[in-house]
Formats: C-alpha cells, sequence, structure tokens
C-alpha cells in the first residue's frame, strides 16, 4: 500500500543520512494463505531496525537472517517461506530481497507523484524459486519514467513480473477540533491515512493538539477549499455545532468523496439535511444519499476512543465495498 511505501521511503533517507546500507523485501507471489497479501514490503537496515512487516511478525526474524547475504554481496534473491509446517496460515510465500539504493531522481518523482495525488505502478522481477541473481529486483513506473530500486538493474527475457497498481494516500478530512476528533485523528494516523484537521480560528487550535495530523486548516465553512478532495478521501464533520455543520455541508455539496460522515443523532441529520435541501433546492440527490449519519458502524461503542474505531470501520467498510460481519461467519478466504 502506498502509505506503506512512504513511510519505507522516509525510513530509508534517514538510514541513507546516517550511512547505514537497507534493503527491501517485498513479497512477490504467495500459494495458500497467508496474513499479508503480495505486495508488502518491509525496510531491513543493516544495523537490524525493520519498518514495515511482511505478516503478522512470524516471518520477518527469517527475512532478516536471509537478508545478511544481501547485505553483503549486493545482489538480490528470492527466499521461499513454507508456512504449512511452521505457522497457521497454510501457505508459501516468494519474498524478493533486494538492495534498496533508490536515486536522487527516484524521490524526487516518488515524493512528486504523491504530493500530486496520482496513481503509479510498481513492477519486481522474479522467479519462484530460491535463486540469487542480478536481474532480480523492483521499479517504479510513474508516468513514462521507469525508476530501479538501485543502479544497473536489468530485466532478463524471460522472468516473471509481480505487478501492483499504487493509488494516493487514503486521506481523512476531519471537520471539527473538539477531543473525539484528536482521538479520531490518532486512530486515523495509526492506520496510515493522512489527516487533514478543519478548525475555525476562533478555536485558536495548534497542530501539536492532533497527534498523527499531517496539516490543520484554520479556516471558517466559506474559505474551505474542496478541489483536493478525490475518490481516496473521506470527511467526517464533527463540529458539534449545527450552524456550522449546515455550513460545511453547503460548501461540500459538489464533492464526491469516498466517505463522508455525520456525527450526531437521525433526529439532527433529518434536520440539517431538510434544511440544507430547503436552503439549496437543486442539490444532486445523490449527494445526499451518500452521507452516512450517525457516521460509524453499531458495535456499542461508548468513549470517544471506541466511536474512533466505529467511525473508522465504517469507512474501511464503504470505501472497501464490504458488508461488515463477523469473519467466523465468512465462507470462503478471509481476503476473499
Amino acid at each position: 500500500m502506498t502509505h506503506e511505501l512512504k513511510k519505507i521511503v522516509e525510513a530509508y533517507r534517514e538510514a541513507d543520512a546516517k550511512g547505514i546500507k537497507t534493503v527491501l523485501a517485498t513479497v512477490v507471489a504467495l500459494k495458500g494463505s497467508s496474513y499479508r497479501r503480495p505486495g508488502v514490503s518491509m525496510l531491513i537496515r543493516e544495523d537490524g531496525k525493520m519498518i514495515g512487516a511482511v505478516s503478522g511478525g512470524c516471518v520477518e526474524k527469517e527475512v532478516f537472517r536471509q537478508s545478511d547475504s544481501v547485505f553483503r554481496t549486493q545482489i538480490p534473491k528470492v527466499m521461499t517461506y513454507d508456512g504449512r509446517y511452521r505457522l497457521g496460515c497454510e501457505g508459501i510465500l516468494y519474498i524478493l530481497i533486494e538492495p534498496f539504493l533508490p536515486s536522487s531522481e527516484f524521490l524526487d518523482q516518488f515524493f512528486k507523484v504523491l504530493k500530486d495525488r496520482t496513481s503509479f505502478r510498481m513492477l519486481s522481477y522474479f522467479e519462484e524459486r530460491d535463486m540469487i541473481d542480478h536481474h532480480l529486483g523492483s521499479v517504479l513506473q510513474i508516468g513514462s519514467a521507469t525508476l530501479p530500486f538501485r543502479d544497473g538493474l536489468q530485466k532478463k527475457g524471460e522472468i516473471q513480473i509481480f505487478e501492483q497498481k499504487l493509488t494516493p494516500c487514503f486521506k481523512l478530512l476531519i471537520i471539527g477540533a473538539e477531543h473525539d476528533a484528536v482521538q479520531l485523528c490518532s486512530y486515523a494516523s495509526l492506520t496510515g491515512w493522512e489527516v487533514t484537521i478543519v478548525a475555525p480560528p476562533s478555536e485558536e487550535k495548534r497542530l501539536g493538539d492532533f497527534p498523527g495530523a499531517q496539516e490543520l486548516l484554520t479556516i471558517e465553512p466559506e474559505t474551505l477549499s474542496v478541489s483536493s478532495i478525490d475518490e481516496t478521501t473521506a470527511i467526517v464533520i464533527m463540529t458539534h455545532s449545527y450552524v456550522k455543520d449546515l455550513k460545511y455541508l453547503m460548501v461540500l455539496k459538489a464533492t464526491r468523496p469516498a466517505y463522508l460522515g455525520l456525527l450526531g443523532p437521525s433526529e439532527r441529520r433529518e434536520k440539517l439535511l431538510a434544511e440544507l435541501i430547503e436552503r439549496l433546492p437543486e442539490i444532486d440527490e445523490d449527494f445526499i444519499e451518500d452521507i452516512h449519519g450517525p457516521t460509524g458502524l453499531d458495535i456499542g461503542a461508548e468513549t470517544a476512543q471506541e466511536i474512533a474505531i466505529a467511525i473508522l470501520a465504517e469507512v474501511l467498510s464503504v470505501v472497501r465495498g464490504k458488508k461488515p460481519i463477523s469473519l467466523r461467519k465468512k465462507q470462503g478466504s478471509i481476503h476473499s
């Protein structure tokens, strides 16, 4: 996922500044089931620190042990990890371990595509067997540019390719600045989402008041820019003010976010939407229908922290197109 790769590249820059070598481990194929699906990566530093994970924690020690030869020789390898005899996942993982030495052009293009919020692709060259070969490795395709994870990588003719499309980092726009907004921000940032807080100037809030937030906008509803709201943006309105909620809904009327949630009971929602339609009779019916209010799933949440979990769970279920059920009642594999 994009936010995991972003964290890895940021960690590489920190390690590189200290003169610490790094290698990247990526799950490129899977037979059976596993905790994570192909495409997940983790960065391994020569001093033993690891950023990210390729499983729930059961595979990482072996990956670190196997990475030793890559640090020494700077030659990529594919390792297999058969979880059928060591884990409960019933799967065989094929993991590409390669030197991670991105160029300055790679870094510039990568952070630019994140800022521009456009999609790109990652291609990994491998074979489904234990092997060591200079032709193994990965590249990013950003627009017309192909950017290898290390200089000198050349794809061999007959070799498997694992390809994944990486979309912009998921963004959460929290409109509100009370205690529950702080908790939602914290939990969302732990999930890897980029969080922006919107608060009125009168509240005199600072970015540091919201752990994990990337941006704080201290503006009135009328000056909120909606141009960057896209299909990878979720919005939760939680100002605890009827008038402010109404104003924000009016500003957002032409947007189509991935999710739009409204905090508060059903009676309040109905009153808000009725007044919204009265003020904007031409408003699109789909906008009204897509408002999730009260925001969140019914999981018995009581505290601000539990409410944050309920909201994040609903956002995920809507974005992934899943109807929430207990996994023990699900037929087939977990990730199907």
